[in-house]
């Protein structure tokens, strides 16, 4: 897999590409977007002998993501951010795939992911964050992202999948592995391409198994149907289905990670906020979309051209990148009236803000963003009702160490009831 040496010249430190992958992993990014943005919307930057352009600007972003002249190109191996096409990839997952093979794909697992089986898990993971939550009163403080944002999808993204409770734990930490490995290559040591690989492996041999056991005994989980869905004649491979679980814990998992946590320190830095939510817990499901485009768990969204196009003005050739900056996108001040402000009542009401793009839009929209938004519904709700105080014991939260998925690494929260 190609990568750049460690050591960067002096203009490509300074290139706006790799300044808004550095200022990803800190405290406020958004002030070096701003300024990406300002001073050129759509920049270009040579990535190991592929253009790649970072798309910076709200219009522009849907423009790309609406546009079927741009895709993944990995089945035609003419994408700029994997050029080696490494085995890794799964190319067969709704992740990495284009129409019509996404298509085909989506309508197949569309049938098993249903709002039915959202309704089904409510209950559970009621009771789960209500079990949580008298611990975490118990003990009074907590770390937020161990004690809370992680448990809550590691729990349901497993039961989901008919993964057993004892398994959880080496499961959190693939998905852990797997979400650094996202990033570009030549923003990874090799000991991290070597741990991805590592980990992807390790998920592919458990599910293949599991995959086995279900064809044998089918239960009622979403691995039974997803080896059992047939549309006429059409079925899933072993191996898109093999991908479909990877991608299901991976991207089902972190990114609600994220946005727990995200949305939990949102809420402790804007009292006068957190104040607003407790005098009208209606507006939790717009404090949710106000916490996705705030601080997105996706800062970065890569796209192909698969032909000659243009955006915004600019020339696209076919293979060459457009990487989309979603954490710019979602504070463009051209889509949203004071964009850098946290307002959870910002998508309420009958004329409600731009879309943000924390869950992508087009054919690639997220087919788990409706489980996301009602963990993320139930645990505020709960929250909120269990406490009467949340605050942050120290004053500087620290971030993970990547850039495509955006998340705290801890977060001390003293809580009473």
């Amino acid at each position: 897999m190609a990568t750049v040496p460690a050591s960067r010249s002096a203009s490509e430190r300074r290139s706006p590409l790799l300044a808004a992958f550095d200022a990803a992993r800190q405290v406020d990014p958004y002030s070096t977007y701003r300024a990406i943005r300002e001073a050129d919307p759509l920049a270009g930057h040579d990535l190991a002998g592929h253009r790649v352009t970072l798309v910076t600007r709200h219009g522009d972003t849907a423009a790309v993501l609406q546009d079927p002249a741009f895709g993944h190109g990995y089945k035609e191996n003419i994408s700029p951010f994997r050029p080696d096409g490494d085995a890794d990839d799964g190319l067969e997952s709704l992740l990495r795939s284009d129409p019509p093979d996404h298509t085909r794909l989506r309508r197949l697992v569309s049938r098993t992911f249903t709002p039915g089986t959202l309704v089904e898990l409510a209950p559970d993971i009621t009771s789960f964050v209500a079990g949580l939550l008298d611990a975490a009163l118990e003990a009074g403080e907590i770390d937020a992202i161990r004690a809370l944002a992680r448990p809550v999808p590691t729990r349901m993204i497993c039961r989901l999948l008919g993964v057993p409770a004892a398994d959880e734990k080496i499961f959190g930490e693939w998905s852990e592995t797997l979400i650094r490995g996202i990033d570009p290559d030549f923003l990874l040591t090799p000991d991290e391409i070597t741990e991805r690989r590592r980990a992807a492996r390790e998920l592919d041999a458990y599910f293949r198994d599991l995959i086995a056991r279900v064809r044998v005994r089918p239960g009622t989980d979403l691995v039974s149907q997803l080896v059992a869905i047939h549309l006429g004649e059409d079925a899933l491979t072993e191996s898109e289905v093999l991908a479909l679980c990877a991608v299901l814990l991976v991207a089902g998992h972190e990114t609600t990670v994220n946005l727990i946590g995200g949305g939990v320190l949102a809420l402790v830095q804007h009292p006068d906020q957190l104040a607003l939510l407790r005098a009208d817990p209606g507006l939790i499901p717009a404090a949710v979309e106000e916490m996705l485009r705030h601080d997105s768990p996706v800062q970065f969204i890569p796209r192909t051209a698969l032909r000659d196009t243009e955006v915004g003005g600019r020339q696209f050739r076919r293979g060459e990148g457009a990487l989309l900056l979603v954490g710019s996108a979602n504070r463009d001040p051209d889509a949203f009236d004071e964009p850098d402000r946290f307002l959870v009542a910002r998508y309420a009401g009958s004329t409600p803000a731009a879309r943000h793009f924390a869950f992508g839009t087009g054919v690639h929209y997220c087919l788990g963003a409706p489980l996301a938004r009602m963990e993320a519904e139930i645990i505020f709700r709960l929250l909120l009702e269990r406490t009467s105080e949340l605050a942050l014991i120290g004053s500087t939260p620290t971030y993970r160490n990547q850039s495509i998925i955006r998340g705290l690494q801890t977060l001390p929260l003293r809580l009473a009831a």
